[in-house]
This record gives C-alpha cells, sequence and structure tokens, in this order.
C-alpha cells in the first residue's frame, strides 16, 4: 500500500471470500457499492462456506452502521472510513462501454470516484476479468492479497545439504545424530537427503529432528501397509509420516496418480485394523462438481454419497483385492470395513460442530476448502486423532481459491515450522504410464 491514504473498493468476490477484508487496509477509505450488498443478500441464505461469508460481512456492516452513516462514511480502526456508495442520478450513464450488469455497475462507480477524488483509487477484486477491464478503463485494480501467501516457492518438505561425511557415517551407525549446524534452516519433521562432502556418491535420507537439532535415517517399511509399498522416495517419506503417530498432522500435495489417498487409506488401515491405534478411519472429501448439496440425489444418504465418494471406494476395492483373506460375497470387498465401523466415509458438509476422538482422519481434495474450513476441520480433531490432508492445489474445482489461497497450501506453510505436523510434495505418478504421460504432455 501507499504510503498517502488511497480509496479501495471492494468487489463481491473479496468479501465472500474473506468477510474481514473490511478491517484490513489501515488508514486507508473503504468504499463498498451497493451492487456489491445486492450480490451479497443473494448469497446469505446458503448452508456453505460462501453463505457464511456472506452472513459474516453482513453482520460486520451492520456494526458499522450502528456507529454512524454508511453514505456518509463511519470511522475503521485502523484509521480510515467505510462508506456505501452508489450511482447518483447525473452519472447513470457513465457506463459506455457494456451492458447493464453488476460488474459494470461496480466499474462506473470506481470511475466516478476516480473523477471525483484527489485520492488514489484502486478497485479490489479477485476476479482477473475486472482487472482486465478495469486496465482497459484507465482505472487501477489490484487482487485481494491479505490472506494471501506470499511464496517464492512453495514448501516441498524435502531438501538436498551437502554435509561433512563424518555425519552420514554417523547417521548409518547410529540411526540419528544431533548436529544443529547441519539442521540449521530446515524445518521440524523435513526430510533431508544428506550428501557427504568426501563423497558426493554416499547419501542418507534422513528425517529432521521435532526440536530441529539434528537428523534421524527415514525407516526402509519393507512390510508397507496393507498391500501397498513405496515405489520412490517421496512415497517412502509419505509413509514415515502417516506411520508415525507422533505426527498428528500430515499434508500430501501432488498431481494426480501419485498416491497420495492410496498411501493415506493403507496406512490408516494399518493402524485401526491392525495396530488398534486408533478407532476407526473417518474418510471425507468436499463435494464440489455438481455443487455442494447432496439432497437431489435419490436414495438415502449413503446411496446419495456414492456418486461423490467413488474415488475413495476405488482405493478401498484396490487395497482388498491384493490381500490373502479376500472374502467371497457377493457385496463390495470393502464392505464389511463399513459394516464394522473400521472405515466411515462422509462428506465434509456434515463435520462442523463435531468432535472427533481417536480417529485417522482422511480429508481428500483439500484444494477445494477455504482456508477457514481448514481451520473447521482442523479444530474437529479431538484427543488422539491423526489429520491428513490430501490434494492438488492445481486442480482446484472451487471458484472461490486457486493454488495459493486455497486451504490445503494455507495449512502447509502455516504448520511447516510446527513439531507435530510434516509434509510431502508427491511429484512421480504411479498409477499406469498412461496416467504419468497424461499428467506431463496435457
Amino acid at each position: 500500500m501507499t504510503r498517502h491514504p488511497s480509496t479501495f473498493v471492494l468487489d463481491t468476490n473479496v468479501l465472500l471470500y474473506d468477510p474481514t477484508a473490511l478491517e484490513v487496509f489501515e488508514e486507508h477509505d473503504v468504499v463498498i457499492p451497493m451492487t456489491v450488498l445486492e450480490e451479497i443478500d443473494k448469497f446469505k441464505r446458503e448452508m456453505t462456506e460462501t453463505g457464511r461469508n456472506a452472513r459474516e460481512a453482513s453482520r460486520m456492516l451492520d456494526h458499522y452502521r450502528g456507529q454512524g452513516s454508511l453514505r456518509e462514511g463511519v470511522p475503521l480502526s485502523g484509521g480510515g472510513t467505510l462508506r456505501v456508495a452508489f450511482l447518483e442520478d447525473d452519472h447513470q450513464e457513465v457506463n459506455h462501454w457494456g451492458a447493464d450488469t453488476n460488474d459494470n455497475r461496480i466499474l462506473s462507480i470506481v470511475v466516478v470516484l476516480s473523477r471525483q477524488l484527489d485520492a488514489r483509487v484502486v478497485l479490489v477484486t479477485r476476479d482477473t476479468n475486472m482487472r482486465v477491464k478495469c486496465d482497459a478503463l484507465g482505472i487501477l485494480a489490484e487482487d485481494y492479497e491479505h490472506s494471501r501467501l506470499r511464496m517464492d516457492e512453495q514448501y516441498s518438505g524435502v531438501s538436498e545439504r551437502m554435509v561433512p561425511g563424518s555425519l552420514v557415517a554417523t547417521l548409518y551407525h547410529e540411526g540419528s545424530a544431533i548436529a544443529p549446524a547441519e539442521a540449521q534452516g530446515l524445518f521440524p519433521q523435513e526430510f533431508a537427503i544428506l550428501r557427504a562432502d568426501d563423497d558426493e556418491s554416499r547419501t542418507v535420507m534422513t528425517r529432521v529432528l521435532p526440536d530441529g537439532t539434528g537428523f534421524r535415517m527415514v525407516g526402509r517399511h519393507k512390510e508397507g501397509a496393507w498391500g501397498v509399498f513405496a515405489r520412490n522416495k517421496e512415497q517412502l517419506f509419505a509413509l514415515e509420516l502417516l506411520l508415525d503417530p507422533d505426527v498428528t498432522l500430515v499434508t500430501l500435495n501432488g498431481v494426480a496418480g501419485t498416491g497420495k489417498t492410496l498411501l493415506a487409506i493403507a496406512a490408516g488401515l494399518k493402524q485401526t485394523a491392525d495396530m488398534s491405534l486408533y478407532r476407526r478411519v473417518l474418510v471425507s472429501r468436499p463435494i464440489f462438481p455438481l455443487g455442494r448439496d447432496i439432497g437431489f440425489l435419490p436414495g438415502d444418504l449413503g446411496e446419495k454419497l456414492n456418486p461423490w465418494m467413488q474415488p475413495i471406494f476405488d482405493n478401498l476395492d484396490f487395497l482388498l483385492s491384493s490381500r490373502p483373506e479376500r472374502r467371497r460375497s457377493h457385496q463390495p470387498e470393502y464392505q464389511y470395513l463399513l459394516d464394522n465401523k473400521i472405515v466411515e466415509v462422509e462428506a465434509l458438509t456434515y463435520i462442523r460442530g463435531r468432535s472427533i476422538p481417536s480417529q485417522f482422519l482422511i480429508i481428500d481434495e483439500a484444494q477445494n476448502l477455504t482456508p477457514h474450513e481448514v481451520k473447521t476441520v482442523l479444530t474437529r480433531a479431538g484427543d488422539g486423532t491423526k489429520v491428513v490432508l490430501t490434494g492438488d492445489p492445481f486442480q482446484i474445482d472451487n471458484p472461490y481459491v486457486d493454488e495459493v489461497s486455497n486451504g490445503l497450501t494455507y495449512a502447509v506453510e502455516r504448520f511447516k515450522e510446527v513439531a507435530v505436523a510434516g509434509h510431502v510434495t508427491l511429484r512421480k505418478g504411479e498409477r499406469s504410464q498412461l496416467a504419468e504421460l497424461a499428467t506431463r504432455l496435457l
């Protein structure tokens, strides 16, 4: 922001993404077009995150209304003012470039304010096309950056480092080593491939100790998890985190076919069905492709969820198809896991308000969640629960988030310095040669 006070006009999508946006512009003035209020009103009845944000934005505006006239302007805590603006009769013809749409009404207000005010007037919008229109009209526009993570390179959870050959020897001999100098700059639970400075062909795969003072070797996990074995180093690192009960939050991202969901479910079943560390495996995912409401699908709740949860059932079927104790039944192989409450599958819609203790909680397709929704999920975790978030930040269906502002990426960055959390970016597709080629070429 500039040192001199500016006037920021907020688009509807800003308040629907972050209703607290009214309070983040410090000493600058904030203008809400009347059209934005009308659009917010349409979203208030939705029982979704967008609806919740619309209601919260309305409550905040009503709070400020109690402090004075929104038409004249009310003071904000940072020193600026907040007001609602609309086109006066003598400015009704300002739009000479397109149809009388809500977007163009908002642009018209920005044009009028730019003419009337000496201050710098900026439209804040998350809509790329609106910013392009502003440039064509000669008015300023910016994306809403306040709650976006600023990253030169997204944290992958894996790094390489050159270290003294003696440290590599100690790790192979002892399995762990205290080495604060070599671990400096690395995060707790980060995986480090250490290369000996006296022989670069000597390497050791390690994980940074929770206190950040040294390293311990990554286990081989030769026994795998429910018939699933690591096929590359990133999958091995993922298993290391998934099978460690002391790491209570695991985030896995990567393109389709890298094994994120399969590894998570396999590790959950091993620790639940075989080791009894958790009461059950609870798998959930947001319902997005045709909207979040499942009420219009026929049947009971289980039948309604089937189309959305089929990817989870496919993974369960794959895991069970390779086990020697396969059951002869007309039902799917995984049905006995559901019947015996070893595995529970449900839509993320129903998680708000719950308390989930002693469970292995997997949230698939977490890239479609907002940061607030991820916070809601993580605050549901009770004592003894492990949470796994999986997803591909570059395959997003939610129109209100992108590869940087989505909840999965947000959680990765916010928790990378926390000792009980770990992250791995899976890079190599292992589903099939065709799937790997499709990911790279298409």
